[in-house]
């Protein structure tokens, strides 16, 4: 999400947002990954006097910085603790269907980051945590690493983290049960594969990566609520999505890619049988990626990635 401080927030690809969304007075959107506020303040500001914003979040601590930072904007604004997984159904609660757009900023923020206590990460000491939702029930990353079997832990590193040392890394975990704080993780990865002079990324990186992504579903959610987030948008309405890492830009492009297609038959089928038709518009085939200035004003925007197709009048 490249979000910095309550203050010094920095929204990723921010101009490209509402360039790709064609915010516009009076219209209705929903950001699905509200962080701190920044994406969802700028929609505001750009829709005024009377667009609306509907903003959901699975950490209640990034609801409670949002609502103090978008309070001048009133009524306009709706917020709620709750996973986009929840979208078809809370914007209709909500009153926001159909919308003109809908924003998903995937991955983490940097306040999560600084958080020792919420364990996301290997640098700072804290517990084995890894929930966006820390009121939820669990599972979490203290769970999973203590408890999986060593082939399903190794299977988990490979699959979310593409991490090439996953059955050594997952061995050694196993090896040295129970874990309980990250420093300890992080360690032991490090022993297990090594420190390679010129590395560029700290060797616990993907573990942490495959982790995360594996405590909070984040793949599975982000499968469920693309075809949701088409649902609500109005014909001529927009979806962007921001992500950071290949796994999930490879589940957005997918999406978009077969539902901009008529026919999704095998190509050995001789006829068309699925009746499929076309349900978004590219907007941009390629992703459109940060700028040099944006680069140099916050290095953590260098893997984001956005993605925005529109909706077809059906």
């Amino acid at each position: 999400m490249g979000e910095a401080t309550d203050l010094g927030h920095i929204s990723v690809l921010l101009r490209e947002v509402l360039e790709g969304l064609v915010v516009r007075p009076g219209g209705v959107y929903i950001d699905g990954t509200l962080g701190a506020g920044g994406h969802a303040e700028a929609i505001l500001a750009a829709s005024a006097p009377d667009g609306r914003l509907l903003g959901l979040d699975r950490d209640p601590q990034a609801v409670t910085r949002a609502t103090a930072r978008l309070e001048p904007y009133g009524e306009r604004v709706t917020l709620r603790h709750a996973s986009y997984v929840e979208l078809g159904t809370l914007a209709r609660e909500s009153g926001f269907f159909p919308v003109e757009g809908v924003l998903f900023d995937l991955g983490f923020s940097s306040l999560q980051v600084a958080a020792a206590k919420r364990g996301f990460a290997f640098r700072l000491a804290g517990p084995l945590d890894m929930r966006f939702d820390p009121t939820s029930a669990g599972p979490t990353a203290a769970d999973l690493v203590n408890t999986l079997p060593e082939a399903e832990l190794a299977d988990l590193l490979w699959r979310y983290g593409e991490e090439p040392r996953s059955r050594r890394i997952a061995q050694a975990i196993v090896a040295a049960r129970p874990l309980e704080s990250t420093g300890e993780l992080a360690e032991i990865v490090a022993v297990a594969v090594g420190h390679s002079r010129g590395r560029r990324i700290h060797p616990a990186t993907r573990v942490f990566q495959a982790l995360r992504i594996a405590v909070n579903r984040e793949l599975e959610s982000l499968e469920a609520v693309l075809p949701q987030a088409v649902e609500v948008l109005r014909p001529g309405g927009r979806l962007a999505v921001i992500t950071f890492h290949s796994l999930e830009d490879r589940i957005v492009k997918r999406f978009f890619k077969q539902e901009a297609r008529g026919c999704i038959c095998p190509p050995e089928a001789p006829i068309c049988t699925c009746g499929h038709q076309p349900a978004l518009r590219l907007v941009n085939r390629k992703p459109i990626r940060p700028s040099a200035e944006e680069l140099a004003a916050n290095p953590r925007s260098r893997s984001a990635k956005l993605r925005v197709a529109e909706k077809l009048n059906l």
